[in-house]
């Protein structure tokens, strides 16, 4: 696969359409759990100086009312995204009551039980009680601790200019869309063959609080009286104690083109299942799930990467890509890296957009069915123990050392990162490739392996050192000068979004049940 991808690369140096392949728009989401300072969860509501968790469109919530959500825009530079999430960072805190933390790390705090994760509001709009509802839905599906976890997602498109260039290199005649769409879903393919590389290169979660077991602790170890951990693991949030739901495992949904795509996402929504039956639509006189069927919404089914495209007012996301085609994809594996203020690490992202572009320009024939058992069996394996001495992962009908693997896709991705260096004039891409290279030679340099180590050193638990960092991150930004044009701009859009939340408050004309019934119609968006 990789000797198609250079075959391509020359192809396209030869007509120039390298020169298309730098500046392709990219952004963040990066989730982190709002605690108080003894270390438990937030029970107050989001922020009203942070605005609308239902119109801003930079803070949002995830599932909990405390875990808050920041939205970069879209940016041509790394840089740029890793500015404006510093500065949002800078605003939230300046915002935030003196006894309130952002928890840095994936894993949850210390949580009693599923009842002290308090789920979204998002007010009383239509749009708003749906958007809650659903969050109610997957708290009877899977309960609500699995939701209190973080994780920072990495949205990536290529430059528009590049596609047609791409296109005529690759000699196809047909319509623009349906190639970028192909293309994008090739790309989806191969990430979801080699996207293990990202838990084991980042992954920064093989410890929890023992609490978030819940007891059950059989295959983990104990770290101290209130940790446990594997000691190779890499993400244990991205592990079946984790983001993987077993629930979720037969949906078979197809990853060969958009239209079988969207066609499975939809069939699952339409598609009753019986144990969300048995719990039904209401509990009493609350609405506890938007419907019975295997998914409520579309992003309920949990992939390491999504192909995207920018909704409208009451749109699902299957209609906008069905009706517009692919825009982006955004690739969901990245933990929060608690060493980082930010929780990201900006070498990180230049190594993930170069990786991204071997995805697309490798071979991605589809994905059979004994092919999707190993990329099951692989995607697991490094999230529980990607460290593990002489480890192998399922390579076709073979088994390979993980270390070889992900050296060969390491030397495919040099020539990408020479071409991505030549608008810089410090070469990150190779920078932050020769950095990973070096902790493929020291497995100790990997963020999993470094926060255990520094947990002996320092003789704490996940939970105090943890709290602890989140503090100091906590003390680094409110002692930091936010930029007064800055704090206008965050002002000014914190109190639209509030006018809009209001707007819509006002403005709804149906009964809930009727919005709902028109959405899954399709009837609520806007041409």
């Amino acid at each position: 696969m990789y000797e198609l991808a250079q075959q391509r690369l020359n192809r396209m140096q030869a007509t120039g359409c390298t020169d298309a392949l730098p500046g392709g728009k990219r952004g963040l989401e990066k989730e982190s759990l709002r605690i108080r300072r003894d270390g438990t969860l937030a029970s107050t509501p989001h922020p009203r100086a942070w605005g609308s968790a239902l119109t801003h469109p930079f803070i949002t919530t995830d599932y909990s009312e405390a875990l808050p959500e920041l939205i970069t825009p879209a940016f041509s530079l790394n840089t740029e995204v890793a500015e404006f999430l510093h500065r949002t960072h800078q605003f939230i805190y300046r915002e935030l009551t003196p006894d309130e933390l952002l928890w840095c790390a994936s894993m949850p705090c210390a949580i009693k039980d599923d009842l002290a994760v308090p789920i979204a509001d998002y007010g009383r709009s239509n749009i708003g009680r749906m958007k809650h509802v659903y969050r109610v839905g997957l708290d009877y599906r899977y309960g609500r601790r699995m939701q209190a976890i973080a994780g920072v997602h990495f949205n990536y498109s290529l430059p528009q200019e590049f596609w047609p260039l791409f296109q005529a290199v690759e000699k196809d005649r047909g319509r623009l869309r349906d190639f970028i769409d192909r293309s994008y879903f090739a790309l989806i393919r191969n990430f979801r063959r080699l996207g293990w590389i990202v838990p084991f290169l980042f992954g920064n979660s093989p410890v929890v609080c023992s609490s978030f077991l819940g007891g059950r602790t059989t295959r983990f170890k104990a770290f101290d009286e209130c940790s446990h951990y594997l000691p190779y693991a890499t993400s244990l949030r991205m592990s079946d104690i984790g983001y993987k739901n077993k629930n979720q495992a037969a949906l078979n949904v197809s990853y060969d083109g958009l239209e079988p795509y969207v066609s499975s996402l939809a069939r699952a929504i339409v598609t009753p299942y019986p144990e969300y039956e048995v719990i039904g639509l209401y509990d009493g006189d609350q609405r506890v799930q938007l419907n019975t069927n295997v998914l409520q919404l579309e992003n309920e089914f949990y992939s390491y990467i999504r192909p995207k495209r920018t909704i409208r007012a009451g749109e699902k996301p299957t209609h906008a890509l069905d009706e517009r085609g692919v825009e982006y994809v955004e690739m969901r594996a990245l933990d929060v890296y608690c060493f980082s203020p930010t929780g990201v690490e900006l070498e990180h992202m230049y190594f993930l957009e170069a990786f991204l572009i071997l995805c697309l320009l490798a071979d991605s024939p589809p994905i059979a069915a004994v092919e999707q058992w190993s990329i099951d069996y692989n995607e697991l394996t490094v999230a529980l123990r990607g460290r593990e001495p002489g480890l192998r992962l399922m390579q076709g009908d073979r088994r390979v050392a993980i270390t070889e693997w992900a050296a060969v896709i390491f030397n495919a991705m040099e020539p990408i990162c020479a071409i991505l260096d030549r608008a810089t004039t410090d070469a990150p891409y190779r920078a932050a490739l020769e950095t990973q290279r070096a902790a493929l030679n020291d497995l100790d340099r990997l963020p999993s392996a470094r926060l255990l180590q520094t947990l002996r050193a320092e003789k704490k638990s996940f939970f105090d050192f943890t709290l602890e960092l989140a503090a100091t991150h906590a003390d680094y930004f409110r002692n930091l000068v936010l930029v007064d044009s800055v704090g206008e701009q965050f002002r000014t859009i914190t109190e639209e979004s509030l006018n809009k939340q209001l707007a819509l408050e006002t403005g709804d004309t149906l009964s809930f049940e009727d919005y709902l019934a028109h959405y899954f119609a399709g009837r609520l968006a806007e041409g």
